[in-house]
């Protein structure tokens, strides 16, 4: 019964995540800004 209920407890948390994400990229809040030579993120 406590592995059901931590199971619905993460599926809960990773889709409220993904639907952040989600909402995030359709107003244009993505972490990537398109401008690959000002990232920092990849050097």
């Amino acid at each position: 019964m406590g592995t059901i209920i931590v199971l619905l407890i993460l599926i809960a948390i990773v889709s409220a995540i993904i639907r952040t994400i989600i909402k995030d990229k359709k107003s244009g809040k993505s972490s990537c800004g398109g401008n690959c030579g000002k990232c920092g993120g990849c050097h």
